[in-house]
């Protein structure tokens, strides 16, 4: 766990000098290109990190995919492949600065992929809560959950599209530009809003859960589960999760608030050091802590004491054995259990 905090502050510092440094050079004279829309020109050097952390997350995430079978997960896979792409296409804005089409692919990429970073968070808070019983708990039923946040998610999504749509079909046509700006504006502070929601109502859930069911709170530390899949922290790692996507959507909401000329706009850092960086963090902390390994919806979490009992430090007994029951990773698991508890250890 101590490696990722590390990680993270690579990507960070890495991004940040690789940027700052060429902000003299390179970026000048995009700058004085009235006819790029970036108004500078996009780092080689942060770009090539920048695509390379994101494709081995990709590639991280999709092994997990395969390895737990969580399917639920695809639209993050898809979520992050569009976001490589809008990275990667930095490399051709730079090279052809003036090219409408590279700006537009890279703009609309980086700007709606996350999109599915947030439904795959609205569709684990709805599965989470029915696993561990806890439906009640919860503002809105999970069957209604993930539906309700989607259909927000999809709503926002295609009013932020028809924004950029018609900004880049505006050409020299100013009002129809800042026509396009706004509606792409409202469609992100209504991603923002629906999400700040979705958050308030994922944190009340997890201190609803504590106070009332105290049993399943501290299941896995009664059990002798490794902290690595104690739920806890999975509920931790969402958690931060949650706070990556709210910080880049309030910068989102900033920046395209002074127009696409504002500072925010047409300062490189800025997009790494709060757009790239929090949605990486946002994604990394399910790669230690991934919601295949948790949420396993054939086997719900079970405390009446005929699934699992409290560990023994000496192991299992054999009367334990004899009743079916076999110790295995610090807990006794139910032979005739056909689905395993927990997910891959």
């Amino acid at each position: 766990m101590a490696r990722w905090p590390m990680t993270i502050l690579t990507v960070l510092s890495t991004l940040g000098t690789l940027a700052l440094a060429q902000n003299s050079t390179d970026n000048q004279g995009g700058s004085t290109d009235t006819k790029n829309p970036l108004h500078y020109l996009p780092n080689y050097g942060a770009a090539a990190v920048g695509l390379i952390f994101m494709i081995l997350l990709f590639l991280a995430h999709t092994w997990l995919t395969i390895k737990t079978g969580a399917r639920y997960m695809i639209v993050l896979l898809v979520a992050e492949a569009c976001y490589a792409i809008g990275i990667g296409m930095r490399f051709p804005m730079h090279q052809n600065p003036d090219v409408l089409t590279n700006y537009i692919i890279l703009n609309l990429f980086t700007t709606l992929a996350p999109c599915g970073f947030i439904a795959a968070e609205y569709m684990i808070l709805g599965r989470l809560a029915t696993w561990v019983k806890g439906d009640r708990y919860l503002m809105i039923r999970p069957s209604r959950l993930t539906k309700v946040f989607v259909a927000s998610d999809v709503t926002t999504f295609l009013i932020q599209a028809a924004g950029g749509g018609l900004s880049a079909q505006a050409g020299s046509n100013p009002n129809t530009a800042k026509l396009g700006s706004n509606i792409f504006l409202a469609g992100l502070i209504l991603q923002l809003v629906s999400f700040a929601f979705f958050t308030s109502v994922f944190v009340l859930f997890v201190l609803r859960m504590r106070s009332n069911e105290p049993q399943t709170w501290d299941r896995d530390s009664t059990y002798g589960i490794p902290w690595k899949r104690d739920w806890r922290m999975f509920l931790l790692a969402m958690f931060l999760s949650c706070i990556g996507i709210l910080v880049r959507s309030v910068y989102r909401c900033i920046e395209l608030s002074e127009g696409y000329t504002g500072h925010l706009t047409t300062t490189e850092w800025y997009f790494w050091a709060f757009d790239y960086v929090p949605l990486y963090v946002a994604l990394a902390v399910y790669i230690p802590f991934w919601p295949g390994h948790f949420i396993n919806r054939d086997a719900p979490i079970e405390l009446a004491g005929h699934q699992l009992q409290p560990a023994m430090a000496g192991g299992g007994s054999s009367s334990d054995l004899e009743n079916g029951k076999k110790f295995k990773g610090g807990v006794y698991e139910d032979r005739h259990v056909q689905s395993r508890m927990y997910g891959p250890q």
